[in-house]
């Protein structure tokens, strides 16, 4: 028993370090660096974009007809319309605008994940599909945060910290008037899915299932089931790829694993 007091004076010395542990655990989650990178983008739009000029809306899940998608930020101005996708990663960044996938590399290690722009590129179509607008009014983003250096050539619009800032207002022409701006939010506003633990779960679950290689799946742009074929000739001959049953009234088709 001799023992006992000097561990209560240990614990009482102590007792940060649990929680400290448990919070420095919390911030190695890739949950948590997502949603690290997105405040920090919130952050250098409202030092840097005048909400009276871009409106911002952030963390909108629109409904598709494969489920749902989800966009970190959308920024709304008469100079366009611009769908910000997040990334906060560290290390080496390789990739190109028509590749499939990226690679981030830091020190020995590599890691392959999916090309943010194509990512991106399923929110600008939602986003176009639920305002009928044209394409050339809507803007693909991607912004890196953290420590990270890309090593290979990006396009204009795949940004580092506060680039994507100067990229949004680089846009100087007016191609929507003040009502149309208003319309855009009122109709992205009422067409998303309210921001609820139960939305996030169901959208981290089809996320889930699209990454599985044999799970199946519908068309993002008319809802039919996918179908998983096989090139039978060609260059790829013996690649596999998800196409749409609807073929060949939808042409649809996407990348297997």
């Amino acid at each position: 028993m001799e023992f006992l007091p000097a561990i209560v004076n240990a614990f009482a010395t102590l007792w940060w370090v649990v929680p400290l542990a448990v919070v420095m655990a919390l911030v190695k989650t890739p949950g948590f660096k997502g949603v690290f990178g997105e405040f920090l983008v919130r952050i250098a739009a409202w030092w840097r974009l005048p909400t009276d000029v871009y409106h911002p809306l952030h963390n909108v899940t629109l409904p598709t007809p494969d489920g749902t998608t989800q966009i970190d930020h959308v920024f709304v101005s008469r100079f366009g319309i611009f769908v910000v996708e997040t990334k906060h990663m560290k290390g080496w960044i390789f990739g190109g605008e028509h590749q499939p996938k990226w690679t981030q590399k830091i020190y020995r290690k590599t890691i392959s994940f999916q090309n943010p722009l194509r990512q991106n590129y399923k929110h600008v179509k939602a986003l176009e599909a639920m305002l009928d607008a044209p394409a050339e009014i809507i803007h693909s983003i991607v912004a890196f945060t953290g420590e990270s250096t890309f090593k290979t050539p990006m396009p204009a619009n795949v940004t580092h910290g506060g680039g994507y800032v100067r990229y949004i207002r680089s846009f100087q022409v007016p191609v929507l008037t003040d009502a149309q701006v208003g319309e855009a939010i009122a109709a992205i506003e009422s067409g998303r899915l309210v921001a609820t633990r139960a939305t996030h779960r169901q959208h981290v679950a089809q996320l889930k299932s699209r990454s599985d290689p044999d799970a199946g799946r519908r068309c993002p742009k008319c809802g039919s089931e996918m179908v998983l074929r096989t090139v039978k000739r060609g260059a790829n001959v013996g690649k596999r790829f998800w196409g749409c049953s609807g073929f060949p009234a939808c042409r649809v088709r996407q990348e297997a694993e």
